[in-house]
């Protein structure tokens, strides 16, 4: 039901245009909440709608930083007006999507300011690895934590099945992380 009311929304409201996405469909809304660093609460024309930023992974809640990251993105959009370039729905029935502020990435601008990862999963930009490089280099964000509070948060959601044995994402080469994209 939520992913025939994403198509018909999709379709029945004007498109705009977000800078870097002129041909992709857009829809404008407004931040009424932050879940957390990579989770917001967009109120669109048509209703609420719950968005997951695309290609983002932000530290959880209980995790070192993940308080900070959801504050990171609460200064970056809360109450503002945002263009949501929807991606995909995932299976928790949220949009996955790119939000653009005016012509600001924020899904960029979460991984530039070390307040989330590059989701290597599922992310496709090699950008995107390149300012999660820099702001590892800069030691921004959560990069200034010790390496032992540094756990990627796909891994930290596994922590008890991978006995709290991280990897050390510190060091990763840019070429690394690019040949980790999509899988």
């Amino acid at each position: 039901m939520l992913r025939h009311l994403l198509c018909t929304l999709i379709l029945a409201l004007p498109l705009g245009n977000a800078a870097n996405a002129a041909d992709d469909p857009v829809v404008p809304g407004t931040v009424v909440g932050i879940v957390d660093g990579d989770t917001a609460d967009i109120r669109l024309q048509s209703g609420m709608i719950r968005v997951r930023l695309h290609a983002v992974d932000a530290p959880e809640r209980d995790q070192p930083h993940g308080a900070a990251s959801k504050q990171a993105l609460s200064k970056l959009v809360y109450g503002k007006q945002v263009d949501v370039e929807p991606i995909e729905q995932d299976r928790y029935d949220r949009l996955v999507a790119r939000l653009w502020l005016d012509e600001l990435d924020v899904n960029a601008e979460m991984i530039k300011q070390g307040a989330a990862w590059v989701y290597r999963r599922y992310a496709d930009d090699p950008a995107y690895c390149a300012h999660e490089k820099a702001a590892r280099d800069l030691k921004r964000g959560l990069w200034a934590l010790p390496r032992e509070q540094r756990a990627a948060p796909w891994e930290w959601r596994r922590r008890k099945s991978l006995g709290n044995a991280f990897t050390d994402y510190g060091a990763e080469p840019l070429d690394a992380c690019i040949a980790s994209l999509g899988r």
